[in-house]
């Protein structure tokens, strides 16, 4: 694999762990803050608008797997995915602490 497979794979591991608050809050009918809110990532978003993010993280995170091929047999690959969910998941507790009390 080159490098920038590696790269698709790490950022499709954010865009996939992303997809599962903001979609879950969405289809809960909970607002969650997102890029959309004002101020953007602070304030409340909708449960539509988290619906229609957290899908659209879906679909970038799928496109991002195809590109960097990832698959069960590159061990890398899965390496660098679990990575990106790693990092995104730390982030985003960091940045979610506190937000829905």
């Amino acid at each position: 694999m080159k490098w920038y497979h590696y790269v698709a794979c790490f950022f499709a591991g954010l865009f996939l762990a992303n997809f599962v608050p903001h979609y879950i809050h969405g289809v809960s009918g909970d607002s969650f803050p997102s890029p959309f809110a004002n101020p953007p990532g602070r304030g409340l978003s909708s449960p539509l608008v988290n619906v229609l993010w957290g899908l659209g993280n879906l679909v970038v995170g799928f496109i991002l797997a195809r590109v960097g091929r990832l698959s069960k047999a590159n061990i890398y690959g899965l390496i660098v995915f679990f990575a990106g969910i790693a990092a995104i998941s730390i982030q985003l507790s960091f940045a979610f602490a506190g937000k829905m009390h």
